[in-house]
């Protein structure tokens, strides 16, 4: 496959930049040494991959402002509660004595609830489409066996948006995507088709081990080296041209979109989810009326950067010195799917 790779790039004669959009496929990619295979001139840069990493300052702040309300459980996946907020982190937040808990599964939370019928259970949810589907079946769950005190706060956020806000900056020449296999489980392929149509761009949704990334950088280099920009789909057994429509019709029964502030990227329009109005008895926002200050994101941080794919983690001047998975200062360094992290882990951080 590298020798394929490298006769394809061959053809093209001019740098390529292909960017991956999935926290997995980073992880991977460097996992398996991939960069490093590959011919002079082409590069693999990581995008907004990771929700934890693009779930905003403010965001987190709010989560943290519901955990301190009286009489309020909030309830969290693990990996968010190391995320920085403006002054401190859930993780923080709950030694000081807020009832944060870690969940599995948002079904978990109803358990909670039933538990603690005295409190308010709110689930800080984010993530992309993956996990959308799980959270409307948790609220279409409470609905039917009448668990009043659970209410959610989305941050989801949607691919496709945030996709082509990238083709639209200035920053970096994007020549090709490896789309999320993840995501495009959900949602398929035919959300992606305004890229090749209206951008020229290529793109390929390829699975997770070293042999599907390769096969998907090798798909990726025939559609520009043919000038037939496509969406094409490598991880045939999982990811279909519909998607899951099941899936998606649950995530449409129960969210709309809506614009949403990434970390690092700005506000994007109508990248996000939120509860459509008829399930605003389960909306944390529309509940609470909480608002908090805005905060600046940290100082020297070059998150928003390493998340647009204009820099390299090592760029950073806070990478490895007083930035570190132990104690994090952006949200790049804190999930083991954000390129910063991930890139200390497999590369060090020299």
């Amino acid at each position: 496959m590298i020798d394929l790779i490298k006769n394809l790039y061959k053809k093209i004669t001019r740098p390529v930049n292909l960017m991956e959009v999935c926290g997995t496929h980073t992880v991977a990619i460097f996992k398996h040494g991939i960069r490093s295979l590959l011919p002079d001139g082409l590069k693999l840069l990581s995008g907004p991959g990771c929700p934890v990493c693009v779930t905003s300052i403010k965001d987190v702040d709010k989560a943290i402002a519901f955990a301190k309300a009286d009489n309020v459980i909030l309830a969290t996946f693990g990996d968010m509660m190391r995320v920085p907020g403006g002054k401190q982190s859930l993780s923080e937040t709950k030694a000081e004595g807020a009832d944060i808990r870690i969940v599995y599964s948002p079904l978990d939370c109803l358990k909670i609830a039933k538990d603690n019928k005295d409190k308010k259970v709110v689930f800080f949810s984010a993530g992309f489409e993956t996990t959308a589907p799980s959270i409307a079946a948790t609220i279409f769950e409470a609905e039917r066996i009448g668990v009043e005190n659970f209410y959610v706060y989305s941050v989801h956020k949607l691919v496709p948006p945030a996709l082509e806000v990238l083709l639209q900056s200035d920053d970096v020449r994007i020549d090709g995507f490896i789309l999320p296999g993840h995501v495009s489980t959900v949602i398929g392929s035919k959300p992606y088709e305004f890229i090749p149509e209206k951008y020229s761009i290529p793109c390929v949704i390829t699975g997770f081990d070293a042999d599907d990334i390769l096969s998907g950088i090798a798909m990726l280099l025939k559609q520009i080296a043919e000038g037939r920009p496509a969406v094409e789909i490598q991880y045939k057994d999982v990811v279909k041209e519909d998607g899951n429509q099941k899936a998606v019709s649950f995530i449409n029964e129960y969210f709309e979109p809506a614009d949403s502030y990434w970390r690092g990227i700005g506000m994007l329009p109508g990248s996000g989810l939120k509860l459509k109005k008829k399930y605003k008895n389960r909306d944390a926002e529309e509940v609470f009326h909480l608002e908090v200050p805005d905060n600046p994101e940290p100082k020297g941080c070059m998150c928003g950067l390493v998340l647009r794919g204009v820099k390299i983690p090592s760029d950073c001047p806070l990478f490895g010195k007083t930035c570190t998975p132990e104690k994090p200062v952006g949200a790049c360094m804190v999930s083991s799917e954000g390129s910063c992290a991930a890139y200390y882990r497999y590369q060090g951080a020299g």
